[in-house]
């Protein structure tokens, strides 16, 4: 094995080991509709500065796809409404688009999943019908690639196809969209795909205030709210409206779907009446959101199941019609500096040194220790030998046989891991970073540029 192989597989060590033995994972819709956004090639640096490994697009553009290539990121890709007429009526269409605008970045760029049509009950054409057909073509066409089992296909629904969510147990779809509905299901099912949902609790607290505190919408509520017919607790309605739809699916005999959340969020910004859209209840539903989801906890109804979620959104979408509100749900302005501090990982906001991609950012540089390629395989196991030991006192459990991190099973991984292990936990300073000189320290991600290091 080649020592630039090994160093591939190291970098891949530092930046899988915050999740390498999570279920659940956030995500980030990244929306373009917006003026002087960064490049693409920027926004996908952003990205895996953030630690954010999921990413939803809206569309299949080929610069965003060419952007994230080799980035480890997964994507999941949109078609629209407007294209669900022709991709329903004729399968050569479907497969002239994988053939032109998936397979030539496949599988360099991470695809996971397909959306077919968003919130096709909220559309004011009558476009449902034409969904299933569209799902059908497209699973056609990936089974010809041989990627059928690969990439997933789905379609996202808003909340508004369910016709009543509370109590959570009395969750029902609307019977005015059965005619799409049970072949979609039916459709889900056989294929294993997630039921896709738009769970946005700041409108059922604007638009319900009198109902919902704002505590129980922002994950900060002290008291619960009993389901009265299944005696369950809920400490809020992200929970309630989710296990709506679980129970939603359970009337109509579909208790094998799972649910994902792929868009929630929390507008940083409204108009004069929407008094809650400011930065710190944005923050505040965020970060508890990443919490109670990397926890993996599930809901009262489907405890330790994992949910998968989509933050909405990537940036500030100044192009967006509506109230003020549908602009400013951006945890970034187009300039790519924050509307608000969010950590990823869940503990805690970011502030000027933060752990990024398990390297720290200190007053803006990101840093990481790794193995030196011109160091000896003796000197670098006695440097793993005392940075596992009890005078560096890293916890190197992880790469022991058996262990999530112990593959692949060479020095160069475990000494990266151990070293960047005690220079994190050491203030990342230069001298965290000595181990008799067969450690360097990086400040680039060792993923960008690993493979040029001999």
């Amino acid at each position: 094995m080649t020592r630039g192989f090994m160093f591939i597989f190291a970098a891949s060590l530092l930046i899988m080991h915050l999740d390498c033995c999570s279920a659940s994972f956030i995500g980030i819709c990244y929306g373009r509709n917006a003026d002087d956004l960064p490049t693409p090639d920027k926004v996908a640096q952003l990205v895996q500065l953030q630690q954010i490994k999921y990413v939803r697009i809206y569309d299949s553009n080929i610069q965003v796809l060419k952007a994230f290539a080799n980035s480890g990121v997964e994507l999941m890709i949109g078609i629209s409404n407007l294209d669900l007429l022709p991709f329903s009526q004729f399968q050569s269409n479907v497969d002239t688009w994988l053939r032109n605008s998936i397979l030539p970045y496949y599988p360099a760029t991470k695809i996971t999943y397909i959306t077919v049509g968003a919130e096709v009950t909220e559309s004011p054409n009558s476009v449902s019908s034409l969904v299933v057909p569209a799902m059908n073509n497209v699973l056609t066409a990936l089974k010809k690639a041989g990627l059928h089992k690969k990439i997933k296909v789905s379609s996202t629904h808003s909340l508004g196809v369910l016709s009543r969510s509370f109590p959570p147990s009395a969750g029902a779809f609307n019977s005015s969209h059965a005619h799409f509905l049970k072949p979609l299901l039916e459709f889900l099912a056989e294929n294993q795909s997630p039921f896709m949902i738009d769970i946005y609790p700041y409108y059922a607290y604007r638009d319900s205030s009198n109902k919902v505190s704002l505590d129980y919408a922002l994950f900060e509520s002290s008291s619960e709210v009993i389901d009265p017919n299944t005696g369950l607790l809920y400490m809020n309605i992200f929970d309630a409206q989710i296990d709506a739809v679980y129970y939603a699916l359970m009337t109509l005999n579909f208790t094998t779907i799972k649910v994902m959340v792929t868009e929630t969020g929390w507008p940083s910004k409204g108009s004069p009446k929407e008094t809650a859209a400011t930065p710190d209840n944005a923050q505040t539903y965020n970060t508890n959101l990443i919490r109670h989801t990397i926890n993996n906890t599930g809901t009262p109804a489907k405890p330790d199941q994992e949910l998968d979620i989509y933050i909405f959104s990537l940036f500030n979408e100044n192009r967006k019609p509506g109230l003020e509100s549908e602009r400013n749900w951006g945890l970034f302005y187009p300039n790519q500096t924050s509307v608000y501090n969010l950590d990823f990982t869940g503990r805690g906001t970011a502030d000027t040194t933060t752990e990024v991609n398990n390297g720290t950012r200190t007053n803006g540089t990101i840093t990481w220790c790794i193995a030196s390629s011109t160091a000896s395989q003796i000197d670098m196991q006695n440097a793993i030998d005392w940075a596992c030991g009890s005078s560096g006192n890293v916890d190197c459990t992880a790469i022991q046989p058996s262990q999530p991190c112990f593959e692949p099973d060479n020095l160069i991984s475990h000494a990266s891991y151990a070293f960047n292990s005690y220079y994190q936990q050491n203030g990342a300073s230069d001298v965290a970073c000595s181990f008799g000189g067969t450690a360097v320290i990086v400040d680039k991600d060792p993923s960008m540029f690993i493979t040029t290091l001999h």
